[in-house]
């Protein structure tokens, strides 16, 4: 397990919408290295980059066209080069997105793949069916008439994204190879080697691991428990231990128990709608409602995220880190329908529980979901969670063009920003100590300062008790208890007053709290949207 990981804290940037260093209207490789500083004083000292390789950006990157070249409208592969180098002066590390599944249709791979006689190298780097007669399989999408080749193409996700082919553990039909299938390693091997490209870069400026794109996607007709993938990430794990054992892999996978015994480092959890992480924050109603448990006036119990956070932590703690996240590319904004004061308390939650956590772009100032913008690359509805950064009030002196993004004309903005007059922004926030952003400043401080509010497994619950009611009405019902080491933390984000009995050794010292709380009389005493860390 790679040291690093101990106190990590992330940053995921979007490159296209966090900062413009030349003035066409798209971020770029070098507006992050400018931006390395503001980072860093923000606390995060790792870095989650949204995919910078070469695209057709059918799908915002996530078509790959080259693995090994950087997206020209990002820089170069220099460019990258020294951000490596810029953030590893900086003591910060650097995360590439890395998607294994699928490419772009545009990809060297699939154009070799979709000619009438394919060389043998690439005949079956993708999935092809042996005729295009094809009614299609369950749980399979594919392309016909596309191609020279007599045959259809399986695709991952999009129409643009042909999926790799790393086999099928259930072979159906005769076109259908296992996993041990020469063709099939050869894919894999493929993918090793992309991985050794940018973790050796250029003279040793590697990269420091990856974010790897829906992970769980490899081996088709897998069963449930993905056996046929996990052991496919236990056999490139096996190669970045041995060859570079500090790089980390974080999965989009969204189960711990699977994907931490497949040998990813960390594991996000997920906004599905099985997911109890969606109770925290993004626990909407059909009538646009928001029932989540930060909402202050919502009825949701925090044991609708413990049920399933707390199995899965006692079974994965000895094998990697389950990922707490304010949100990310794929979700709507973390202040959708949450206040400041909801959004510091959820942030209070994530950056003092176990694991390493993950900060989405702009969710530190509350940046807005903007609504009914139109689909760009891709995005659809979750186009409204990947404007511009907003870094200055268009009112400041100092802003320049486009609230700090871009000196790009309006028109040339790879996103519109939020024109609100109260649209949140670095500028302003950084002046108001009582900021959401001077909040999450300080959080993370307090987090990377006490090694038991790091990354380690050290988690008790207090309150509520195991199997407890997720809407109990006594007057702790909503609150959220817990210890990890010296420190205890209580988070209370309704609106009534909850006073809990808990039973403590010596006089508990207050040292981080939003609102008003403390112990009185063998209790503790969280008022209403209140948090307190204690050291005791």
């Amino acid at each position: 397990m790679p040291k690093w990981l101990d106190d990590a804290v992330f940053y995921e940037i979007y490159p296209q919408t966090f900062y413009d260093s030349n003035a066409d209207g798209i971020g770029d490789i070098q507006g992050i290295i400018e931006k390395l500083d503001y980072i860093r004083e923000l606390g995060c000292n790792a870095l989650w980059i949204n995919p910078c390789f070469d695209s057709p950006f059918k799908d915002a990157g996530y078509d790959v066209r080259d693995y090994k070249k950087a997206a020209p409208r990002y820089g170069g592969n220099e460019d990258l080069f020294r951000l490596f180098d810029e953030a590893h002066r900086r003591n910060m590390r650097v995360l590439l997105d890395l998607v294994p599944g699928h490419t772009s249709e545009e990809h060297q791979w699939f154009v070799e793949s979709k000619k009438i006689a394919p060389c043998d190298e690439f005949k079956n780097r993708y999935i092809w069916t042996d005729s295009w007669y094809f009614w299609g399989i369950e749980g399979l999408k594919f392309i016909a008439g596309e191609a020279e080749r007599d045959g259809c193409y399986i695709v991952n996700f999009f129409k643009s994204q042909p999926a790799l082919n790393y086999g099928f553990r259930d072979c159906r039909e005769k076109w259908q190879l296992p996993p041990e299938h020469p063709d099939c390693i050869a894919t894999r091997e493929a993918l090793k080697d992309i991985m050794r490209f940018w973790l050796k870069g250029d003279k040793g400026r590697g990269c420091d691991g990856f974010r790897v794109d829906m992970a769980d996607s490899l081996v088709k007709f897998d069963d449930k428990q993905k056996s046929a993938t996990g052991a496919i990430w236990r056999n490139i794990r096996e190669m970045l231990d041995g060859e570079f054992p500090e790089a980390a892999m974080v999965s989009e996978w969204g189960s711990p128990p699977q994907s931490l015994k497949a040998g990813f480092h960390m594991d996000f959890l997920l906004d599905h709608s099985s997911s109890g992480y969606r109770s925290l924050v993004r626990d909407y109603e059909n009538d646009g409602g928001n029932n989540s448990y930060f909402k202050m006036d919502g009825n949701g119990g925090i044991n609708l995220f413990l049920d399933q956070y707390i199995p899965w932590y006692e079974a994965t703690k000895n094998d990697g880190f389950i990922s707490l996240i304010s949100g990310n590319h794929d979700t709507p904004r973390l202040s959708h329908g949450l206040s400041p004061r909801e959004m510091s308390l959820y942030f209070a939650m994530i950056f003092t529980m176990p694991g390493v956590p993950f900060l989405y772009y702009g969710d530190e100032i509350g940046m807005r979901y903007l609504y009914q913008l139109p689909t760009k690359e891709g995005g659809y509805g979750r186009t409204g969670s990947r404007t511009p950064m907003q870094w200055a009030s268009p009112k400041e002196p100092s802003a320049g063009g486009n609230m700090g993004f871009s000196a790009a004309g309006p028109e040339q903005l790879y996103l519109p920003l939020d024109t609100g007059a109260d649209a949140p922004n670095v500028e302003v926030q950084e002046k108001d100590t009582s900021s959401l952003l001077n909040t999450v400043k300080k959080l993370i401080k307090l987090r990377r300062n006490e090694e038991d509010l790091c990354a380690k497994p050290n988690l008790e619950i207090l309150h509520p008790a195991a199997g407890g009611a997720s809407n109990a009405a006594d007057s702790g019902g909503r609150s959220f208890i817990y210890r990890r080491g010296a420190f205890i933390m209580g988070i209370n984000p309704g609106a009534n007053t909850a006073q809990v009995p808990l039973s403590v050794h010596g006089i508990p010292t207050l040292v981080y709290s939003i609102g008003a709380c403390g112990f009185e009389n063998g209790c503790c005493k969280l008022e209403p949207q209140s948090f307190g860390v204690w050291k005791c």
